[in-house]
């Protein structure tokens, strides 16, 4: 064929897309117009779809017959390249409106599944096999228990959920869970981070997390009418499990946050990025591991370790658990009772032995 087309992957206006490249072809065009949602970059100098809305097995059904499909060399060798997710299964996963980073974790985890078993029919496949699959990426990954729980569910989606058979179909074998406990930071940890952050923006981030035991994406996603000041709440719309809670927003935490919409003006996003969008993952990432630099932590400080303190403290000060669960957003109260035993509201009330036995020396 003496046309052809060059696919690669690429990111414009902080998108995942793909990019498409051939030598102008009216019939291309009016084909790529048709049948996608293709649009024209003027700085890229070429078509684009958003990778979200990329199907490539529609994509060759429409220009296999006129064009050669080019895909990057590194793409060519491998398998997974041309196993595409099924159609029905990213849209389940948008329909049933699993969270961005589920949707991305599910259909990276069930591609690798697919390139396994290019031979085979996903549908003829039975529970020895997938059990048999699993325990290849245990033996050669050493990959956590948290990931292979990830990857059975995303399997297990596709049988269940987009075939719509009966629960369990597949009897896969489930790791136990392991009984880690999460790290947290001290009082004064928190202060000497917020205290050496000068940026009035990254100071209100860091202190809204914390006071209000946000996940990231939450901060990410909040809106400046999600704030009610007069009630002292802010709204959490959304959340894991797609659940609206309300929290509560501190007085301290409110005039920050005052100070910093007088100095940036948001628009829409509590805290945005360039053009107004909403501040990224990265972004909040990096903020947060300045400031524990900044503050000489030698921990690992990430986001998330903020949330896990807020539990802690108010659990050290005598909160109800009922309530720290409700602030967190956590379905069962199970979950929010790992903070007991993170927390020192016991430990400190009983003597240690040996402090008695140096005392006597």
């Amino acid at each position: 064929m003496s046309l052809k087309i060059h696919l690669s992957a690429d990111t414009h206006s902080n998108k995942e897309i793909v990019v498409i490249q051939f030598d102008y072809s009216t019939e291309i065009v009016n084909r790529l117009k048709q049948n996608f949602p293709a649009r024209w970059s003027q700085t890229k100098n070429c078509w684009w779809i958003a990778r979200k809305d990329f199907d490539y097995r529609k994509f060759k059904e429409v220009f296999s017959t006129i064009a050669e499909i080019i895909l990057p060399p590194q793409k060519q060798k491998d398998k997974s390249t041309d196993q595409l997710l099924p159609a029905d299964y990213l849209e389940k996963l948008i329909r049933v409106r699993y969270s961005e980073s589920t949707i991305k974790t599910y259909s990276k985890y069930f591609k690798d599944f697919q390139s396994a078993f290019t031979d085979q029919n996903l549908d003829e496949l039975t529970s020895t096999d997938i059990n048999n699959y699993i325990l290849g990426l245990i033996e050669k990954q050493k990959m956590s228990v948290s990931q292979q729980n990830q990857r059975i569910n995303a399997i297990k989606f596709y049988y269940e959920k987009v075939l719509g058979r009966e629960k369990l179909y597949f009897a896969v074998d489930r790791p136990k869970k392991e009984k880690s406990l999460p790290n947290v930071l001290s009082k004064n940890e928190i202060a000497a981070m917020i205290n050496s952050t000068n940026n009035i923006k990254h100071k209100s981030l860091i202190a809204l997390i914390y006071s209000c035991g946000l996940r990231r994406c939450e901060a990410i996603n909040m809106e400046l009418k999600d704030i009610d000041s007069s009630r002292m709440l802010i709204k959490i719309r959304a959340g894991k499990g797609n659940k609206d809670r309300y929290v509560q927003l501190a007085n301290s935490t409110l005039l920050l946050l005052r100070v910093y919409y007088k100095n940036y003006s948001p628009l829409k996003w509590v805290f945005e990025g360039p053009n107004n969008k909403p501040y990224s993952a990265k972004s909040i990432s990096n903020v947060v591991k300045t400031a524990a630099q900044r503050a000489g932590l030698k921990k690992r400080v990430h986001p998330h370790i903020l949330r896990h303190s807020f539990a802690t403290h108010h659990l050290e000060q005598g909160t109800d658990l009922r309530y720290i669960q409700e602030w967190l957003g956590h379905g069962s109260s199970k979950t929010t009772e790992i903070y007991t035993h993170v927390s020192n509201k016991d430990f400190i009330k009983f003597k240690n032995p040996i402090d008695g036995l140096l005392e006597d020396t």
